[in-house]
This record gives structure tokens, sequence and C-alpha cells, in this order.
């Protein structure tokens, strides 16, 4: 009898719990690929019974499991929309944000007090993700311009037959104010050309529920994350006077494609959690990179490309199509610098270890500069060739000696040159391998 009094109190004893993280943020990250990633931490850390238990909320869960003293490990993620990571690392419900776009500068001064949220420890890269342009199965339509999706989600283009297909009135379907897909889209295809969203455009919260929506809406379109697309048709999309790009796993990883965008973790400064540090360079490892692939989000590790062929190749460019192999990576680079941004620089690690196992670290590399369009071109090619001259003076950090260093300047845009962003997404280096 006091054998089973003792056993019915244990049983009946809720689990210590021995370390708590909470995530807050993108409805994009913390749908799948967050719970995904946590699993996968919990499991590599030997931890029992690691499971991921739903929420009475929406879009709200939890991922936990027990070491062998019993003690619980769990990690709380409440996936609401980026801007809310960042307003519940303010209020301190939050250990860690998740956000599918980059901190703003008004979100970093209020967070001033837990340091700065922008430097290379602090901003981590998890992902790459393309914001898919999403119509229904049974649209003709094959692409669209940033100019004309401008033009459609403003609403000043109304009607299907505008842009040259039947289909009557044209309904509009839109992430939410809060997610950090409707910002990129906003600050990719709204902004640069003065536009504002039509009132009438139907908001959601869940990128699921948005694809859904427009799969079942013949006169439908919208823009979700490409992991979400299921079953919907995807357009391709042009910007300036980049040719038109499909959101292929390729032209993501390079980001090449106009609507491409970036995947983060922010871990503030002075926080000390064991657990956000932890995930953080699980998220970076190989098998964390492993599970984002697995999830439908297209991972940073370096690996050959299928370079599709283009009409009027600037002479080397073409000579390099021919002999050489494009990589994955593409550098960039801090606004207004020429000091690499923070993933640049854990791309060059990536890259010298790629290299290092491919026994390719000695004269086997080319690197491409290239930039936005300047009155002076000789400015330009010399610009873009200093470029690929910084990227060079980080490789050589790892024992990575060039074969040849160019500078393209304004040829092969892959953006518009009427915006900063476009400027930006211009002004890249291109590693090619023999």
């Amino acid at each position: 009898m006091i054998r089973l009094c003792a056993l019915l109190l244990v049983l009946l004893t809720p689990l210590a719990v021995a370390d708590t993280l909470r995530i807050q943020g993108s409805n994009t990250i913390g749908a799948v690929l967050a719970p995904a990633l946590v699993r996968g931490l919990l499991e590599e850390r030997g931890l029992r019974n690691v499971e991921i238990l739903p929420s009475d909320v929406a879009n709200e869960v939890r991922v936990q499991g027990s070491d062998d003293n019993g003690q619980v490990q769990q990690v709380e993620i409440a996936a609401h929309g980026t801007s809310t990571g960042f307003s519940a690392l303010k209020n301190g419900s939050a250990d860690l944000a998740a956000a599918s776009r980059p901190i703003k500068d008004s979100e970093q001064a209020e967070l001033q007090a837990l340091g700065n949220l922008t430097g290379a420890d602090a901003e981590q890269v998890i992902a790459l993700d393309g914001v898919a342009v999403l119509v229904h199965p049974d649209n003709p339509l094959p692409q669209l311009t940033t100019e004309q999706l401008a033009g459609v989600f403003s609403g000043r283009i109304a009607t299907w037959e505008e842009l040259g297909v039947g289909g009557g009135p044209i309904q509009l379907y839109a992430r939410d104010d809060r997610s950090g897909t409707w910002e990129t889209f906003k600050t990719l295809v709204l902004d640069p050309h003065q536009q504002s969203l039509a009132g009438s455009a139907r908001r959601f919260e869940s990128g699921e529920q948005l694809a859904e929506a427009v799969r079942h809406d013949r006169q439908a379109i919208g823009f979700s994350s490409l992991t979400t697309v299921h079953g919907a048709r995807v357009l391709a999309v042009a910007d300036g006077a980049s040719r038109a790009m499909l959101p292929s796993a390729e032209q993501i990883a390079s980001e090449d494609y106009p609507l491409s965008r970036r995947l983060y973790f922010y871990l503030p400064p002075t926080q000390h959690n064991p657990l956000a540090k932890a995930l953080l360079d699980f998220t970076q490892s190989p098998r964390g990179q492993a599970i984002v692939a697995s999830n439908g989000f297209v991972a940073q590790q370096v690996r050959p490309l299928s370079e599709p062929p283009q009409a009027d190749l600037p002479p080397r460019y073409r000579h390099l199509l021919s002999e050489a192999r494009r990589l994955s990576v593409n550098f960039r680079f801090q606004e207004g610098s020429a000091t690499l941004d923070n993933k640049a620089l854990r791309d060059i690690e990536r890259l010298a270890d790629y290299l290092r196992q491919n026994r390719k670290l000695d004269g086997k590399v080319v690197l491409v500069g290239f930039g936005d369009a300047k009155d002076d071109a000789r400015r330009a090619d010399l610009l873009s060739r200093l470029r690929a001259m910084a990227v060079r003076r980080e490789l050589a950090r790892h024992e990575v000696t060039l074969r040849d260093v160019i500078g393209l300047g304004a040829e092969l845009p892959v953006a518009a040159n009427t915006d900063t962003q476009g400027r930006i997404r211009n002004r890249r280096v291109e590693a090619w391998v023999y």
C-alpha cells in the first residue's frame, strides 16, 4: 500500500521544468520550421519523449522533452507575425524573436537597452525563402513585373483583361500588417513604385489559409511564403531589367529571385538563456540546415548551381559558364558600405569549408563582382571589382587563394536600380569554381 501511494505521488506530481525558452514572431517560421528545429535540438541533446504540443490559442505550440532525471526542457512558440516578436522582446515576454524580414531602425531604437540587435551574433539568418505570387491553378498568366504587381495590389489594375487574360475583376489576397511576409512584399513591390495596398484586399494571419483561399478562387491573386503554395499556381516575377524568374530553390539560394528574402532569429546580446544560444548553434549546423531544407525552405549550404543559358552574356561571363560552375552563395554588403553583411560573413566560412572538403583551396575559385548603374561605367566596373576583392581578403584568412577576380559593373542586374533595395541587391559577388 505504501509503495502504491508513492507511485501515485510520482505520477501525479508535475515534471520539474529545468529550462524554458520563449520564441515569438514570424508565422512563416513559427508555424512549422521553428518547432522542427527545436525538436531536432532537443533530440540531439539526448532528451526523451520529445513532442510538439498544440495550444488552445491558434499559431502557438510548446515543444518539450525530458532528461534521464525527469527534468523538462521546453520551448514555447507563438507565431503571430514578425512585429509581435520584437514587441515581445521589448516587454520581456520572449527570449528570442523570429523574423521574416530584417529588424527596422525604429525597432532597434526601441530595443537599444537590449544591445545591438544588428550585430553578427544577435542577427542570424537561419534560412532563405521566396515570396511566391499565387493565382488559381487554371489562370494562364505566365509572369508579372514588380511594376505590374504594384499596379495590381494597389487596385490601379483591377481586371484580368488588363493583364491580357480573361477572368473579370481581380480579387486580392494579402498577409496582415503584423506579417514579415507582408513587410517584404511592401518593401520590394509597393514602396519602390509609391503604391499602397488596396483597401479591398482580404488579409490573412496565416499563409496556409491565404494559399488555400487563392486555390479556390478563379479571380484571385495573392502572395505568401513558397512553403505554403499548396496547389495554387506560382507566377514568374521580373524586376527592372532582370529576366523573369520563378522562385526555384536555386534562384532563392543565390537571392537572384526578385522576391527572395532571409529568415532570421534575433537574440539580444543581454539574453543569456542557454537554450537560445544552443538553438542558434544547432540551426546553423549541417543538421539544422538539413531540417530547414526538409521543411521546404532553402538551406544555406554551398553547392554548385545549374546556371540557365541567357542571351547577350558578357564575354568573360560566357567563358566562365563554359568552363566553371557557379556556386549557390552570393555575397552582399551592408547598406552604403564595402563591409560584408552578417550573412556574408557566415557564408565566407561555409565557402571555405566547401572548398576544403573538395580540395579546391588553391587557385580554383573566381570571384565576379557586380554593382548598380553609375553615370560613369568605368566607376561601376571599379566598384564591382573592389567588392570582389573585399571577399578575397576574407577568404584569404581561411587560406583560400583565387584563380581570378572580375568586375562586371552594372551588367546582369537582378533588380531595378531605381530604389535603394534594388541597388543593394545588385551590389553582389558571385563565386565560381573550376
